[in-house]
């Protein structure tokens, strides 16, 4: 238990020492433990420069202990690498990068509020977009919110106005699971309308943070964030987003993991679709509508019908389906006032004796009748 503590303690350390994270100490602490270069860099001693310089101003501040309760007494424990909830399988996502920033590493820990990490975010897909959003952007992002839930598939998101909000909201009242990443630490809650839903979030979900309790909110912290909302993600899709927005952020981190990305049409008048229409014509994402065109972007090849929907709801009606033949016959006949065979033949171009068997066929079929007067279409087929 003490060597667990101790771990602990570390991590809580390094997480606090260093803003984010830093390709430097992810290397070290994969290689020495989190222990070792804890104590290497109270000590300033064998490290490289870069680490030597991003430690600098906090190295001799350990709040380690009382980081981790006040995390607990908020309902927090810090997850780490090691810990059966770390989420090994998405964070290798991390491998595709260049590190050529510090953002570019993986985090070094994280605080967790809720359910198990790993476990929650097995099968998952990122709704991000817009704050200012607009009344579309934000049903589409509920429907498809909705669709996940529908399907046992965790909604990750940033927990911002706008798209972010209505994802979580949508997955939440369909009865699913979704996790909010956050720019902040524990015990902050921003933005302070939405700490009513992170509550929610965390009784069936998890709310994720890379930064120590009450760190605040920076606009680099939400930028740094959104490399976690796509990391966690098995596919990312902007639902709406401007020309320069926070989404197109996160796409960029997707595709820089090789994750798929998928961008939702939006009205070619509205600013707040720019972003997404540009994905699409540059071929960054791919056009998306529904789950199943989601769920296509990372499943199996194959395993997923895109079309089955549309084809239940656009079903093809009684004429649609008729051959050219068909259909030359029954334009040929009218609604109201019945005309012979022979008057048929002529429109329709046909023999007499095809233009009768196909008649005694579209009326099996209910689609035109016989009179007295001759042959017209049946009202419910018109």
């Amino acid at each position: 238990m003490n060597a667990e503590r101790n771990t602990e303690r570390a991590y809580a350390y390094l997480n606090r020492v260093i803003e984010g994270t830093h390709p430097e100490i992810v290397r070290l602490v994969d290689e020495y433990g989190a222990e070792d270069v804890a104590e290497r860099i109270k000590a300033r001693r064998a490290l490289p420069n870069r680490l030597l310089a991003s430690t600098e101003s906090r190295a001799y501040t350990d709040t380690s202990a009382q980081d981790v309760a006040d995390a607990a007494a908020l309902g927090y424990r810090l997850v780490h690498p090691g810990c059966a909830e770390w989420p090994v399988e998405k964070f290798a996502a991390f491998d595709a990068l260049e590190a050529t920033d510090r953002s570019d590493a993986p985090p070094l820990a994280l605080w967790v509020c809720g359910r198990d990490l790993r476990e929650t975010a097995g099968e998952s897909v990122a709704l991000v977009g817009t704050r200012a959003s607009t009344r579309y952007g934000v049903d589409v992002a509920a429907q498809l919110a909705g669709q996940m839930a529908s399907n046992r598939v965790t909604v990750v998101s940033g927990g911002a106005l706008g798209i972010d909000a209505a994802a979580h909201r949508a997955a939440l009242e369909a009865g699913g699971v979704t996790i909010a990443v956050a720019a902040c630490g524990p015990g902050v809650a921003y933005p302070s309308a939405h700490r009513q839903l992170f509550s929610d979030i965390a009784r069936s979900g998890c709310l994720v943070s890379e930064y120590p309790p009450a760190v605040r909110p920076a606009r680099h912290r939400f930028l740094t964030r959104n490399r976690l909302v796509a990391a966690l993600a098995d596919a990312t899709i902007v639902v709406e987003a401007g020309w320069r927005s926070g989404a197109r952020n996160t796409a960029s981190w997707a595709t820089r993991m090789n994750r798929p990305l998928g961008a939702v049409p939006g009205p070619v008048t509205s600013p707040a679709t720019t972003g997404s229409h540009d994905l699409i014509r540059t071929g960054q994402a791919v056009l998306v509508t529904n789950a199943d065109n989601v769920f296509a972007l990372y499943r199996a090849v194959g395993s997923v019908d895109e079309d089955r929907q549309l084809e239940l709801e656009w079903a093809k009606s009684a004429t649609q389906g008729l051959s050219r033949n068909e259909l030359s016959v029954f334009d040929a006949l009218n609604v109201s006032s019945p005309v012979g065979v022979d008057v048929v033949s002529a429109r329709a171009g046909f023999s007499i004796e095809l233009a009768t068997f196909l008649l005694l066929d579209l009326q099996k079929r209910g689609l035109v009748r016989r009179s007295e007067g001759g042959w017209s279409r049946a009202a419910e087929a018109a």
